[in-house]
């Protein structure tokens, strides 16, 4: 998978929009106010960073060696993902879902409405 498919796909949920405030080497995702992915290079890799329950996040990373706490994120409730083979793709697209729901869930209703 490249950051394009990962890109593509997030980008087609329902409300989506792309954005940089973290500068031009981090794309987050938003729905609505609040971000549900962000993707980066680090270390000649893609990694994306995506919303997780907690009990889920801590079985995922014990799972995959490439899912760690969410760098410089709230690593109770983010996953980082090092994007590479060894996730299968439909995981992947499974935890990018799992983290726009939980975000989505947690909008309030006028925002929920508006989109």
């Amino acid at each position: 998978m490249d950051s394009k498919a990962v890109t593509d796909y997030c980008l087609s949920k329902k409300g989506v929009a792309e954005d940089f405030p973290f500068g031009p080497d981090v794309l987050t995702f938003k729905v609505g106010s609040k971000m549900f992915a962000l993707i980066s290079g680090r270390g000649n890799k893609i990694n994306i960073s995506l919303k997780c329950d907690p009990f889920l996040a801590q079985d995922l990373r014990e799972r995959y060696p490439l899912i760690t706490p969410g760098y410089h994120l709230n690593k109770k409730h983010w996953n980082t993902i090092v994007i590479d083979d060894s996730i299968p793709d439909h995981e992947i697209f499974w935890m990018i879902d799992h983290s726009y729901e939980l975000v989505l869930k947690s909008l309030t209703k006028a925002e929920r409405e508006s989109l």
